[in-house]
């Protein structure tokens, strides 16, 4: 059963949730923007630009005056970092020596000129860390800190493939619940997350509770072909506890590899850490029965006796 080192928490900054890279003080090679895509970047040996060799991530020049390049990055949503991965994929003799990360929570809209010149706000989360070329670098975080803006700095110069920022999502709740209509408990941005899952061969099952439409049948959980008995399944998080009224399931862009049905279950969990799944003793019910799916559509179901909960467990 997967579960991994990020289980329970979700990439932050990724482009998909509304991560972007507002500022950089160079990007001459490779522009910021790489750093926040899917993925963990591409090798081209034999593509070239105006400048030179053509890298999939963030590379600046070779720097001749004292000091290091930097980054500034908006999170998709404020919340807690837990870890980070510095991805320095396919750049091997010229990755950065060591790197690190500072963070700041920003109630209101700066323009990016300005906010490279704040020097107040930000605060320490990792210091100088040296840096491995071609690898995947992973951090742990130990800061309960909420933080909606980034400042990753690179000593002295060169390339990141990616940045992943693994967290969970803290939402303004009083902010939402002024809206009357209803929110998407499982969503991302709301702090909901996967806790563990029977399969994630195809597509990793965050992507269940990402903000958007899908774009592709790559953005979804799909699991491999069942050649034995039983069924797959996901635990995800709540990002708060609530009354659960209706239900999405959306099969777009699955035509012949949808699932045949579902069935949906919840607990009550609040004791719970918000990494771990509700354990072996947990009482579940369910909230919808085996229901028939058809393919490359988006269905809603409403539920009978809604109650609140923390966590569900999605079959299919």
């Amino acid at each position: 059963m997967t579960a991994g080192a990020h289980a329970g928490l979700i990439d932050l900054a990724a482009a998909d949730l509304g991560g972007r890279a507002l500022i950089a003080n160079d990007e001459f090679f490779a522009p910021k923007e790489n750093l926040l895509k899917p993925g963990r970047g591409v090798a081209a040996p034999d593509k070239y630009t105006s400048h030179g060799w053509w890298m999939d991530g963030w590379e600046t020049r070779r720097r001749r005056t004292p000091g290091h390049d930097w980054c500034i990055i908006r999170l998709g949503t404020r919340g807690v970092i837990r870890a980070v991965t510095v991805d320095t994929n396919h750049f091997k003799g010229n990755h950065p020596a060591a790197c690190s990360l500072d963070g700041a929570i920003i109630m209101r809209q700066i323009a990016p000129a300005r906010l490279a010149r704040l020097r107040h706000v930000w605060m320490e989360l990792l210091p100088t860390t040296p840096l491995e070329g071609h690898a995947e670098n992973h951090f742990e975080i130990g800061n309960d800190t909420l933080v909606s803006h980034l400042r990753l700095n690179i000593y002295p110069d060169g390339g990141v493939a990616r940045l992943r920022i693994w967290g969970e999502a803290r939402p303004d709740w009083r902010k939402l619940a002024k809206d009357k209509r209803p929110i998407d408990l499982a969503a991302a941005l709301h702090g909901g997350a996967p806790l563990r899952s029977s399969d994630e061969f195809f597509g990793r099952p965050d992507r269940l509770i990402m903000p958007g439409r899908p774009v592709n049948m790559g953005d979804g959980w799909q699991t491999r072909r069942r050649r034995g008995p039983g069924h797959d399944w996901v635990i995800l998080r709540l990002g708060a506890r609530g009354v659960i009224e209706t239900i999405e399931v959306d099969t777009t862009h699955f035509k012949g590899n949808f699932p045949e049905g579902f069935t949906l279950e919840a607990c009550d969990a609040p004791a719970v850490s918000s990494r771990d799944a509700p354990g072996d003793g947990t009482s579940w019910w369910e909230v919808l029965p085996r229901t028939p799916l058809k393919a490359h559509r988006r269905h809603r179901f409403r539920t009978a006796t809604p109650r609140a909960a923390t966590h569900v467990r999605f079959n299919i």
